[in-house]
């Protein structure tokens, strides 16, 4: 059963939708069991975005790719040209460029999302003749998945005058719930990188990367490894994810606290945000961007709020307490305006840094909550609804142009 589960849960994929594929490289060698994660790629949705979009060439392309390597270097080589492959892929086909592969709209963030999982899974029950230590072997995931987030492809211009953001996004999550879902916060990093947008001061180049919904990629330092690099050289950065229906926020701070809720792979985590240095670790960070002029303009048909409460063990107490208007002297932290997930997570991390490399007040940077992307109308039931309508692409396109929006006044007013 578990030769099979695989077959069908990798590379099947091309088979299940009625395409022809080369046998699995995991099906072959009998591999390790697929995560939590991979093994959504067994149910029908994931199967109909990779078909409909045409990711469902990736992993076969990857197998034969992978198969041919007869060392480890090989295997390396293979691996991180892929992953930067898929992503290019990826931002082209979100940015009009190259075939569409299919009838799914290009703005959608969850081919690249899907095709990843199908290309890790791979990895992982891999088996070559020329053997691979369990080091090498998660070595080889870390780059796939470094490549294929954008998160080693940051590149800005040497020119004078061009401004510089970095935005980042989140894969989709909750997937349990209804694994249809989609992440505004990653269709934008898509449909924004690389491109340049047009400010008051002249013109400024977007840069963007992905990040998982996996605690502990982010306790082993994804954050601070794609981010260290470009924060002491930027002019904005914005970590963006999904929040609340019907609404963005600009979270005014951030806490140091884990809530528990489960990630991607089902685990829970409920503790402080682990850091390097701990000792010096703060409960709270905020916002350098200029909320108040992002939240006064019109930048698109969801209202903008600045979000000031949080969630706070006050000095002295033992007790949670929900405080609107920011924390007190002396708090810890049980929830910053983001909430404990990881989206608040990625803006502590990052404002930390920002503020752990000396740029607390001349880089403004902070965290933006999208409104929650929606089905249409008779289209909200998991098991029976279509992956996709003219009202979720409808929503998820304005959310992606708000956040442009957003961003081209952050620029304006501090970036």
């Amino acid at each position: 059963m578990a030769h099979i589960r695989v077959l069908l849960g990798t590379l099947g994929l091309a088979l299940l939708a009625g395409l022809t594929a080369p046998p699995s490289l995991a099906a072959e060698s009998g591999g390790a069991a697929p995560t939590a994660e991979e093994q959504r790629l067994d149910r029908a949705a994931p199967r109909e975005i990779l078909a409909r979009s045409g990711f469902d060439t990736a992993a076969p392309r990857f197998v034969r790719e992978l198969g041919s390597a007869r060392s480890y270097a090989r295997a390396r080589h293979v691996v991180e040209r892929e992953g930067a492959r898929l992503w290019r892929r990826a931002v082209d086909r979100a940015q009009g460029r190259g075939p569409a592969g299919g009838d799914l709209s290009r703005d959608d963030d969850r081919p690249l999302y899907w095709a990843r999982l199908a290309m890790t899974r791979e990895v992982r029950a891999w088996e070559p003749s020329f053997g691979l230590s369990e080091a090498q072997r998660t070595a080889l995931l870390a780059a796939l998945e470094r490549t294929s987030r954008g998160q080693d492809t940051i590149r800005y211009p040497h020119a004078r005058g061009v401004k510089r953001i970095l935005v980042t996004g989140f894969d989709p999550f909750t997937l349990d719930r209804d694994v249809r879902i989609s992440n505004p916060s990653g269709a934008t990093a898509l449909a924004l990188d690389g491109t340049v947008i047009e400010t008051a001061d002249g013109p400024a180049r977007v840069e963007t990367a992905l990040f998982p919904v996996r605690w502990q990629d982010f306790a082993d330092g994804t954050v601070e490894r794609t981010l260290r690099p470009h924060l002491p050289r930027v002019d904005l950065f914005t970590t963006v994810s999904q929040g609340r229906v019907g609404r963005f926020d600009v979270e005014r701070t951030n806490g140091a606290w884990r809530g528990g809720f489960p990630d991607n792979e089902n685990v829970s985590r409920t503790e402080t945000v682990p850091v390097a240095d701990p000792a010096t670790q703060p409960q709270w960070t905020s916002t350098t961007l200029p909320y108040a002029q992002i939240v006064a303009a019109d930048t698109g048909r969801f209202p903008v709020y600045d979000n000031t409460s949080v969630t706070e063990i006050p000095a002295g107490g033992t007790e949670p307490v929900v405080r609107p208007g920011g924390p007190t002297a002396g708090s810890t932290a049980r929830a910053g305006g983001g909430g404990n997930y990881l989206s608040n997570e990625i803006a502590y991390r990052a404002t930390l840094l920002r503020d752990r490399l000396g740029r607390t007040s001349s880089l403004p940077g902070g965290h933006v909550h999208t409104p929650v992307l929606q089905f249409g109308t008779g289209n909200t039931d998991p098991a029976t609804g279509a992956v996709t309508d003219a009202e979720f692409v409808r929503n998820r396109l304005d959310i992606i142009a708000q956040v442009r929006s957003i961003l081209t006044v952050a620029a304006d007013n501090g970036g």
